[in-house]
């Protein structure tokens, strides 16, 4: 009797490949990957492996990216409220479900964080319009203020743009609000090279292929 059962792993509405994870350390060490789909404002967390708890890790995934990026979307799949794509954010989104204790909370981050390295304390507040302003205080009142630095580094993790007039502002292109998404990055913009250089290697890092386009084991 031939199966003829639909195969969830298997799907024919996927665009291109915008982020991977190679080795899943939460599931049996499987390939991760966030696929566009062909609609261009929505992507699903994707997986070619077939073992039994699969399934459930990708869904998983999916929901942390909805709580932490401030996405939306069901099962596998997320898009942004605002009904545009923000490909970079969702980069660093998915990198960053992908870390999480699945044995935890999940739990938006804060829109304030320490700089240990230069005892400043950074926050990004909402301004409008998908507007956010990076503010800077310091232990020492003399200290250069990083904020300028944070700002630019949000705008190469999420393709933001700048505002011309205030070097501590940046923009959402498509004019709405994006909170949880800014404090997931606000870290990150930090130290934007480190981040920047995490996604080069995660994406050099393996392909993920169908198991019908992959070679037969040498005999």
């Amino acid at each position: 009797m031939i199966d003829d059962r639909p195969r969830p792993h298997v799907r024919d509405d996927l665009d291109h490949r915008i982020e991977l994870v190679s080795m899943d350390r939460h599931c049996a060490d499987i390939t991760v990957a966030l696929y566009l789909l062909s609609d261009g404002t929505s992507a699903v967390v994707h997986s070619y492996a077939t073992k039994p708890d699969v399934a459930e890790r990708l869904a998983w995934i999916a929901q942390a990216m909805r709580r932490i990026g401030g996405m939306i979307g069901e099962a596998r799949t997320v898009s942004y409220p605002c009904a545009a794509w923000h490909d970079r954010a969702a980069r660093r989104t998915f990198l960053e479900a992908c870390k999480l204790d699945p044995a935890q909370p999940i739990v938006a981050r804060p829109s304030t964080v320490a700089d240990p390295r230069t005892n400043q304390t950074m926050t990004v507040a909402p301004l409008g319009t998908g507007a956010y302003r990076v503010t800077a205080v310091a232990d020492d009142p003399a200290a250069a203020s990083r904020a300028p630095a944070v700002a630019a580094g949000l705008a190469k993790l999420a393709d933001l743009d700048h505002d011309p007039g205030d070097d501590t502002v940046v923009r959402f292109s498509c004019g709405a609000s994006h909170d949880e998404l800014v404090a997931l990055l606000l870290p990150r913009a930090i130290n934007v090279r480190a981040a920047l250089r995490e996604q080069e290697m995660a994406a050099s890092r393996g392909v993920l292929v169908a198991p019908s386009a992959q070679e037969a084991p040498t005999p």
